[in-house]
């Protein structure tokens, strides 16, 4: 995977959805690299999104290979046929796994035994671009880290409020070089 801080979001547009609430985010608690499963809340949050997401014209459905993006996906894009990408896991937290969201360190420091904040950001922005280099507007199924990758290469920052459980976000690309980019709840 390119580990360059100069690699950027290339200018395609995508639609990114972050799986539904996980046992995890009930409970308040670190869950990167580690396995979440969805909580009923979670599968009913991700049938509400197929509906928002039903009629959109997507050529391909992405999703993140942790349990939580996956289930997501089969019931927001039922059907649809489905690419695993690796590079959108979500942000190894390393000794931070398991416990309280308020241990987080800022997005840009490393956590203990954890993944670099340029590390995960190259990893998920090449991603991206590799998907995106392929497919004219996918569907991105994937992690609040994810998001907070793709915020950051947008605004300037990963720092803002975290992204709605299976809230699906429009992310449109400039039309023009200086034109900005777009995020549209769907």
């Amino acid at each position: 995977m390119i580990m360059t801080s100069d690699i950027t979001l290339n200018r395609r547009s995508f639609v990114f959805l972050r799986h539904g609430e996980t046992d995890a985010n009930r409970e308040g608690i670190i869950a990167g690299r580690t396995e979440a499963m969805l909580t009923d809340l979670g599968r009913r949050q991700a049938g509400l999104a197929a509906e928002r997401l039903a009629g959109f014209a997507c050529d391909c459905v992405a999703s993140s290979p942790q349990k939580r993006a996956l289930e997501t996906a089969g019931i927001a894009l039922p059907g649809q046929p489905l690419i695993h990408l690796d590079s959108l896991r979500e942000r190894d937290w390393g000794a931070l796994e398991g416990q309280p969201l308020g241990w987080l360190v800022p997005y840009e420091e490393t956590p203990p035994d954890g993944e670099t904040w340029e590390a995960f950001r190259c990893r998920v922005i090449g991603g991206l671009n590799w998907l995106t280099g392929l497919y004219p507007c996918p569907v991105v199924v994937a992690h609040s880290g994810v998001f907070r990758v793709i915020r950051s290469e947008i605004t300037g920052t990963p720092h803002g409020p975290r992204i709605g459980n299976a809230e699906p976000v429009y992310i449109q690309a400039p039309a023009t070089d200086g034109a900005a980019w777009s995020m549209n709840k769907l």
